[in-house]
């Protein structure tokens, strides 16, 4: 149990081990441990009063913690509940770190100002080689998506299969968790026990979860932007929580030929690593509402982008492109 000590020194916290069965004594052992101060000159109490005290004898008047057997579980605290001190002497109270750069010790350069801004750029390179689909597996999926679908609504899952040393990832079966799909949302009804099962399957079989695969409806096509804020979001979230600088997304999605026939289209893109790290430490802007333009995605501070601080970042700058193949097991 954590409690708030607040005396003429401030607001300190103390730590108090087995509160269930603790006492007094070893309240104000914690506080001359923690704090510094000796146990002979603590004087302890739930009342504010305590700090107004001005001589010896006003202390006195203070009893409610005064005897050390009395058992910290009959006191009506919880973890967080503030106790109020008063003791005589004095003693040195650590301060908050102090950097002097930027302040009143050495002046930033311009490298420590580039170094404070976040900077948002392409990423050429992915660190997946190329992505291998089974044939058979990949069209299972797309089979449904575009004969029962008719990709109307979106759909989505997750793909298992192996990584080479080389960074060369194979898809061989798609798991679909439970799912809810519109023309512009998916929301996956994730499992945890579910998951863990399948990942169990996945290592019996020699393989690991490598992707995440989700389609587009014929309505997205129509729009101006290879993945939407909203699926920047999402591909983002899951590549963060792999783990797996390896980690691959798939798209889906229906394209007229020049025969004006529609054909299935698969794309396959990493996050880069900026983008995963923005997702990582907060930067996105997860609410998005209904004028938000979907090609950019939105942060919550100022980044870098060319030569300009911006709050909007086009999503085409997150994507790094992953080159696909088929195989079939």
């Amino acid at each position: 149990m954590m409690l708030r000590i607040r005396s003429r020194d401030g607001l300190e916290r103390v730590s108090i081990e087995n509160p269930q069965t603790a006492t007094v004594s070893d309240l104000k052992r914690q506080i001359e441990t923690q704090l510094g101060i000796p146990i002979e000159k603590q004087t302890l109490s739930s009342n504010q009063n305590l700090l107004l005290a001005k001589s010896p004898q006003d202390l006195l008047r203070f009893t409610d913690l005064s005897n050390p057997a009395g058992p910290l579980s009959a006191l009506p605290l919880a973890h967080g509940s503030i106790l109020f001190l008063a003791y005589d002497g004095e003693r040195r109270v650590p301060g908050p770190a102090f950097n002097p750069a930027g302040s009143f010790g050495r002046k930033m350069t311009m490298d420590d100002l580039i170094a404070k801004q976040m900077r948002v750029t392409r990423q050429e390179n992915p660190h997946c080689q190329l992505v291998s689909f089974d044939r058979d597996c990949a069209n299972a999926f797309q089979h449904y998506v575009n004969d029962t679908l008719a990709f109307a609504v979106k759909r989505g899952g997750f793909m298992y299969g192996t990584v080479s040393d080389d960074g060369k990832v194979e898809v061989d079966f798609i798991y679909e968790p439970p799912q809810q799909g519109s023309e512009d949302l998916l929301l996956l009804l994730r499992n945890p026990d579910e998951e863990k099962l399948v990942d169990a399957i996945a290592v019996g079989l020699g393989m690991r979860k490598v992707g995440f695969i989700f389609t587009q409806t014929i309505s997205q096509d129509k729009k101006d932007y290879t993945l939407s804020n909203r699926e920047v979001l999402q591909a983002a979230e899951y590549h963060a929580e792999s783990g797996l600088k390896e980690w691959v997304t798939a798209v889906v999605k229906l394209e007229v030929n020049e025969d004006m026939v529609a054909d299935v289209h698969f794309e396959a893109f990493q996050m880069s690593d900026v983008c995963v790290k923005l997702f990582k430490e907060g930067w996105f802007e997860t609410e998005i509402k209904e004028d938000h333009d979907p090609k950019l995605s939105k942060m919550k501070k100022d980044v870098v982008v060319g030569v300009k601080d911006t709050r909007e970042v086009d999503n085409d700058f997150f994507l790094v492109v992953v080159k696909i193949f088929d195989h079939q097991v």
